[in-house]
């Protein structure tokens, strides 16, 4: 079995600005087979053709909220309670398995200072890591092709160092022969490109991001994904699909 896993962000990786409202970056990672992921793709091609007549849309979780771009027909507060139904309907019954790695910015200078890591490497090794148990707890025999969305030219060759890094050093808990064992391949995609698992991976982040900001303020969007975040058998997500550093 081939299992694919999506990355997307939210927030800014870079620690020499904190944005007081959103003092966070969130990594997001969503992990689908195969057979979920031709399903989804055309699902979700179906939903784009019903409320903007072409698949060649491309959602994303700002513009949707902020009804900007192809969206604008959003402001029709009827159309819009019907896309968000659907939307919501829609990802609640895929099956995948989301595993967000977040970085406090403000608190991780306060305790590391000069030497607090980058907050995308930090946050990347660990869903990296986490991604091999939850296929474990799939498919033992499964293999997984990642998929991220360029950043910039030294964004993406500083992700790239790392991965490879990661990989041939292993974790503290994952051992490079494991990874390299499960690691098929590693794809940088373009903005532009419509990549539907991408796609969903932008539309979990953010609703993850607000969860650990304030997880008391009540969140539609997260009840709709909470189910979705890797587990332990108890269904307790902080520390297995879920970590906040620091």
């Amino acid at each position: 079995m081939r299992y694919y896993f999506y990355l997307d962000e939210t927030g800014d990786h870079g620690l020499s600005f904190i944005d007081e409202n959103f003092p966070i970056f969130l990594l997001c990672g969503c992990l689908i087979s195969a057979e979920a992921i031709a399903k989804l793709n055309e699902e979700l091609d179906d939903l784009k053709v019903d409320f903007f007549g072409s698949t060649e849309v491309i959602l994303h979780s700002r513009d949707i909220r902020k009804c900007e771009g192809a969206f604008q027909r959003l402001f029709d507060l009827e159309l819009k309670a019907r896309f968000y139904k659907e939307l919501n309907t829609l990802i609640s019954k895929a099956d995948f398995n989301i595993i967000g790695g977040a970085v406090n910015k403000t608190e991780h200078i306060k305790r590391y200072g000069k030497g607090a890591a980058d907050p995308y490497a930090l946050s990347f090794s660990f869903i990296l890591e986490r991604m091999v148990y939850c296929l474990d707890n799939r498919d033992r025999k499964s293999v997984v092709d990642i998929h991220v969305e360029k950043r910039g030219k030294k964004e993406d060759r500083l992700l790239i160092g790392h991965f490879n890094s990661t990989v041939d050093g292993g974790t503290y808990y994952v051992s490079s022969e494991r990874l390299k064992h499960r690691i098929a391949d590693f794809r940088f995609h373009s903005k532009l490109e419509n990549i539907n698992g991408l796609q969903l991976a932008d539309l979990c982040a953010y609703p993850l991001a607000r969860y650990v900001m304030n997880p008391e303020m009540p969140s539609p969007a997260f009840e709709i994904i909470k189910d979705k975040i890797y587990c332990d058998r108890k269904g307790r997500f902080d520390g297995w699909g879920l970590k906040v550093f620091p």
